[in-house]
């Protein structure tokens, strides 16, 4: 049974940081793409970016550029997301995902709040 499990979620105030992590089972992490979506009340879920198996590559879309990093521990079947000075408007349910590729994701975790305060 596939199982994505993110964590690191909470409330921080405007400028701070946190680190979301996903810790995949059931599945051989290293040949899926990893992809971070975000979810915010009354919105549809947003990309937020992707890193490839190796972890050579990364994506991330514009809003979260320069602020976001996305990283990979394939011995671990962990990805991170360290999300730095955050603003209100990136509060969300943040959910990871796993997939052949960056076009599609096969499998999703539950999601973890990450709330910013003003």
């Amino acid at each position: 049974q596939v199982q994505l499990v993110e964590s690191g979620g909470g409330l921080v105030q405007a400028g701070g940081s946190l680190r979301l992590s996903c810790a995949g089972s059931g599945i051989t992490f290293s040949i899926y793409a990893m992809g971070w979506f975000r979810q915010a009340p009354g919105k549809e879920r947003e990309f937020v970016g992707a890193i490839s198996r190796s972890g050579a590559s990364a994506y991330y879309t514009d809003s979260v550029k320069g602020r976001f990093t996305i990283s990979r521990d394939n011995a671990q079947n962990t990805v991170y997301l360290q999300m730095n000075s955050l603003k209100p408007e990136d509060t969300a349910v943040y959910s990871c995902a796993a997939g052949r590729s960056f076009t599609g994701f096969d499998y999703w975790g539950q999601g973890t709040q990450v709330t910013v305060s003003s």
